[in-house]
């Protein structure tokens, strides 16, 4: 990374996994290191002290979200996603295409860009790679991401030996690349970095074909697309693998959309720096809670009468200062209190593990680590 003001370092290695610093002219960032999402500019339910002191270094919010409203000219006006919303560390900011080019029924991709009916009110909007790039500017963002044609494993199809598949993986692999370097051209802000998306779908070979081209670009960093969908895990591994063998060791790894606990260190262990997921806040709200035990289902009646912590081993402030029949009753009742002590809880552990992994990479024992999550992941609490 060559932009002022952004820096990336790996301070240890243990195997392929790395533990560094991301420097960003909001702060610096340890990695490997877990975004919280805030879809609308926010984290649902949590405000930026408590993101702080839970352990949030960086935060990401959705482009597409925050142009339709309220409208990025109004987060400008108000010092951009740090004035406007009061989290003043490191910003992410996704283009915007994974939205967009989800809405099958109400989008046409073509070389210019997306063009889409909004399901807001259903007014027709293209974005373009300039577009998505003007918008990010605007935001303000610390790192902004280059648009990609990411289409769903439905419409790509997911079986390596059939040829359409391939076909229409290799498509949208070039055009990817093809609005990568419009983005690039576009991009003018010094004081923000720009990612670029490495895609390629279920092929190995043209994963490792697009980090080539995506390196040669000469991006600030660079992520992982089209992942996190429904594949199968161990396959996801060897096609992250196959791609970060590739990609420059002096930048930044991010697989985005990544979510589970299990999912997280073993792509850690693989080379990846950077995660953001909904996984932790939305399971929280819905009662599904994760602890070093294991799985807990917080509304299950066997917790009604239990006073003790979600994790005896968890330091958020939900387990230091309520009970699992608390949580439950909050939750049962739809209090919103509920809804926030679980994801507080969901991140913290997040937060906590990534803090975990960073410690264990530097000591030499990320294996035993892995090892203990993966474990941990297949239990339910009783």
């Amino acid at each position: 990374m060559k932009r002022a003001g952004f820096s990336f370092e790996a301070k240890a290695s243990d195997g392929a996994a790395r533990a560094g610093v991301f420097t960003t002219p909001h702060g610096a960032v340890e990695t490997p290191a877990f975004m919280p999402v805030a879809t609308y500019g926010a984290v649902r339910g949590l405000e930026a002290a408590t993101l702080r002191a839970i352990g949030a270094q960086i935060v990401l919010a959705n482009t597409y979200h925050l142009h339709e409203r309220p409208g990025e000219d109004v987060v400008a006006a108000v010092g951009g996603l740090h004035g406007f919303t009061g989290w003043n560390g490191p910003w992410l900011t996704d283009s915007g295409g994974f939205q967009v080019t989800s809405l099958a029924d109400r989008s046409v991709v073509d070389e210019n860009g997306v063009a889409f009916s909004s399901p807001r009110d259903g007014t027709r909007r293209l974005l373009t790679p300039e577009s998505a790039i003007a918008i990010q500017e605007s935001l303000g963002a610390d790192v902004a991401m280059a648009l990609d044609e990411c289409r769903p494993p439905a419409w790509l199809g997911t079986d390596p030996a059939d040829a359409r598949t391939r076909e229409r993986t290799e498509a949208t692999l070039e055009r990817t690349l093809r609005w990568a370097a419009r983005c690039l051209a576009a991009h003018r802000r010094a004081d923000q970095a720009l990612f670029g998306i490495v895609q390629g779908g279920v092929f190995a070979d043209l994963r490792e074909r697009s980090a080539q081209a995506t390196a040669a670009l000469r991006f600030d960093g660079y992520a992982h697309g089209g992942l996190g969908l429904g594949e199968d895990a161990v396959r996801r591994n060897e096609l992250v693998a196959a791609a970060n063998a590739h990609l420059p060791a002096d930048a930044p790894r991010y697989l985005m959309g990544l979510g589970r606990p299990q999912d997280l260190v073993a792509a850690i262990a693989h080379g990846v720096d950077l995660f953001d997921c909904v996984l932790p806040t939305r399971n929280g709200r819905h009662g599904v809670l994760f602890t070093t035990q294991g799985v807990l289902r917080i509304r299950n009646a066997r917790f009604r009468a239990d006073a003790g912590p979600v994790d005896p081993a968890c330091d958020c402030p939900t387990c230091s200062a309520h009970g699992r029949a608390y949580l439950r009753h909050l939750l049962h009742e739809n209090e919103i209190l509920g809804a926030r002590l679980a994801s507080i809880h969901n991140l913290r552990f997040y937060l906590r593990l990534l803090e975990q992994a960073r410690a264990a990479i530097a000591a030499g024992s990320f294996a035993a680590l892995r090892a203990r999550v993966e474990d941990a992941m297949t239990r339910v609490v009783a």
